[in-house]
């Protein structure tokens, strides 16, 4: 019968032993200690070499000179300043005219009329049509504008022309022009009329203001606004043969 016994192995002994006291003094002196040793010989070495060189420079480079350097400059006269100009004001924004108004009359009912022909007063034997002026007060103001207004219709205002004339002096051949001033909006519409010369015939002068009243105008500018203005138009009534 086999036995076995189980021995362990045995590990080496580690020994620890003091430093040895007989080292080189150099193994004991700090890498302080040796670079305080050497810094002051390599400086003061260092400083003698930079002044040195230094010096071989200034001796061997040229020197530099302060030289003159004339300055020119221009004379500044004095000028006087222009007189302050003075902008006048806007003018003042000009009063629209007043519309007249039209007063209703009482005719009696008694009032008669005589009975006329033409007969009994024959063309030849009349005398020249008064010469009716309006007054000074009578006359519009002046509205300023840039672009005149221009008539639109044209042809219904000939058509009307034809239809206001009055039969009578039509019959007659009397004619005549009548000179109005139309109050033209902005929206080229006429809304006043007055007579600046007369026809000398009432009946032409309600019929040239009937013909008046119906005209459409584009509307006048005063630079780029719409404005209304006062227009001088003369209508003719003149029988074709």
């Amino acid at each position: 019968m086999h036995r076995f016994a189980f021995r362990p192995a045995r590990q080496p002994v580690l020994r620890l032993r003091p430093p040895s006291a007989k080292l080189p003094i150099e193994a004991s002196i700090s890498a302080n200690d040796r670079f305080k040793r050497t810094f002051w010989p390599t400086f003061r070495v260092a400083i003698v070499g930079a002044v040195a060189a230094h010096f071989m420079i200034f001796e061997v480079m040229p020197r530099f000179d302060v030289a003159t350097l004339a300055v020119a400059g221009e004379v500044m006269a004095a000028v006087d300043l222009p007189p302050e100009v003075k902008i006048p004001p806007p003018p003042q924004q000009i009063a629209r005219p007043a519309v007249p108004r039209v007063t209703a009359v009482e005719v009696s009912e008694d009032l008669t009329i005589a009975p006329t022909t033409f007969e009994d007063n024959a063309v030849e034997n009349l005398g020249p049509p008064p010469a009716v002026v309006a007054t000074a007060d009578d006359r519009p103001e002046f509205i300023p504008y840039t672009v005149a207004p221009r008539l639109r219709n044209r042809e219904e205002v000939l058509a009307l022309l034809r239809e206001v004339y009055p039969r009578p002096l039509r019959a007659a051949g009397i004619g005549g022009t009548v000179l109005l001033w139309i109050y033209v909006n902005e929206e080229g519409d006429v809304r006043d009329t007055r007579v600046a010369e007369s026809s000398g015939y009432e009946g032409l002068d309600q019929a040239a203001k009937a013909v008046a009243s119906a005209m459409h105008f584009s509307p006048a500018m005063n630079r780029d606004r719409v404005t209304a203005v006062w227009l001088s138009q003369p209508i003719s009534f003149e029988v074709l043969n």
